[in-house]
């Protein structure tokens, strides 16, 4: 009997058909939820605190492949939670009705369609997946096993957002013309070039590798700075690119775009790392364009606040970030006066001032200051506790995030293949270039290979 069996047989018979009025019959479901913390790293620790201090759920387990974490995790939360360092070992316990994945990027896809498939529900932090086919696989294990996933987008969450999603679909500063997001900083000479050696005692190196190619450990491989390689990741434009684009697609119900220009790479910060420090990206979407921008190697005096967005309209402009918007109309202005005036007015012939109003704007200000950055978390947590319960779909979805996730995908092959990349929504695939589609797809390494064709079969 292969494992997947054995969890089927022991915890799925009724699990995979739940519904709202079924899971309030499980005891304790009208109470707790029992929550397995799954990777206890920065975010982790974040989500760790938001389920623990919530009334609707319970931190039973925490699994990590790096020991000190599972030991700060039960420190946090109180001797009852228990210490897992296999996950899979916590998907087989039926005490465990959900769990928050906060690994590597790497692991994001195979760990929730391990746990769906294990009968439990998820909140499966960004970005999605790794490339692009696992999105896929993970909507079909998801709903052959009728579980709710959440992704970790919490800013779908927080109430400023919604208000300017209503302002911005409702015309407040006119058709929208273009988007833009940045994110610089400057973190020279970088992370380091540490030699290849032996993993700490205390760290399960070949468990934090998972379905990655297998490589010697290197510090800057393991906690935290995984981010900055390819195996693990797509650097900053699957991680804050991710939060900026996700709040683009939910707000005008996007899909795909029609193409990604990007450019940029490795250029300045001097260490091991191989995601860009320098990346530019133009993404043309039905109806406009965003343009996303991160430097890791100058700050910049005009950058913008984490997750930070510039809607630009044909009446004004909106910022959206998690401190909250802001609007700024532009100002009526008769078109002959903005050409008759510049540089000092042109000679006989050329266009000539004309008398308008003064104080005439397009649209009306507007400001809202009220955004928790902190309460979202809160928010994000409490939707998917919300939604475990009653079975509805959470705030963010895995079929919207796993678009979002493929246009950050897009953006980096494009700007790794040197070439402009067309996405064919009737294919569902780069079907114009013949290398750029290949990168839509990843094999996973032994045993892990085999997790997947048996969860997918």
């Amino acid at each position: 009997m292969n494992r997947r069996t054995f969890l089927q047989k022991s915890t799925l018979a009724t699990a995979g058909t739940f519904t709202a009025k079924s899971y309030s019959q499980i005891a304790g479901a009208n109470e707790r939820v029992r929550v397995g913390i799954i990777g206890f790293g920065l975010i982790g620790r974040i989500h760790t605190r938001s389920f623990h201090g919530l009334k609707e759920s319970q931190v039973v387990a925490v699994s990590d492949c790096f020991k000190p974490r599972m030991d700060a995790c039960v420190e946090l939360v109180g001797g009852d939670c228990a210490k897992i360092p296999d996950f899979r070992k916590m998907l087989e316990r039926k005490d465990v009705d959900a769990v928050v994945v906060n690994t590597g990027d790497h692991w994001h896809a195979l760990q929730m369609m391990l746990a769906c498939d294990a009968g439990k529900d998820v909140y499966l932090e960004k970005p999605l997946h790794l490339f692009v086919r696992e999105g896929e696989w993970m909507q079909k294990v998801a709903a052959r096993t009728n579980r709710v996933v959440q992704v970790g987008t919490q800013q779908r969450s927080a109430a400023h957002y919604h208000k300017a999603k209503e302002l911005l679909r409702g015309g407040a500063i006119g058709d929208i013309v273009s988007v833009q997001c940045n994110f610089f900083r400057n973190v020279m000479p970088g992370i380091g070039n540490p030699p290849d050696g032996d993993a700490p005692a205390d760290l399960d190196w070949d468990m934090l590798l998972g379905p990655a190619p297998q490589r010697r450990y290197n510090a800057n491989r393991a906690l935290y700075h995984f981010r900055w390689f390819w195996d693990y990741s797509g650097g900053q434009m699957t991680n804050l690119g991710h939060h900026s684009l996700d709040i683009v697609h939910w707000i005008f119900d996007i899909k795909a775009p029609k193409a990604v220009s990007s450019s940029g790479g490795r250029l300045f910060l001097k260490d091991n790392g191989e995601v860009p420090d320098t990346q530019d990206a133009i993404i043309e979407y039905p109806k406009f364009n965003t343009i996303v921008q991160f430097r890791e190697c100058a700050a910049g005096a005009g950058a913008s606040s984490m997750g930070a967005l510039t809607f630009m309209g044909t009446k004004g402009t909106m910022t959206l970030g998690r401190d909250g918007f802001e609007i700024l109309p532009d100002k009526k202005i008769d078109p002959t006066n903005s050409y008759a005036n510049i540089i000092g007015g042109h000679p006989v012939g050329g266009p000539q001032p004309v008398p308008e109003p003064e104080g005439d704007f397009w649209c009306e200000k507007a400001e809202d200051k009220s955004g928790d950055w902190k309460g979202m978390y809160v928010e994000h947590a409490k939707n998917f506790l919300d939604c475990v319960k009653s079975r509805k779909t959470p705030n963010s979805d895995l079929a919207s995030s796993h678009w979002v996730s493929t246009t950050c995908h897009l953006a980096n092959i494009s700007a790794r293949t040197g070439r402009k990349v067309v996405w064919d929504a009737a294919a569902n695939d780069i079907a114009s270039d013949k290398d750029a589609s290949a990168m839509l797809q990843r094999p996973y390494r032994a045993p892990w290979d085999a997790e997947l064709k048996a969860v997918l079969a």
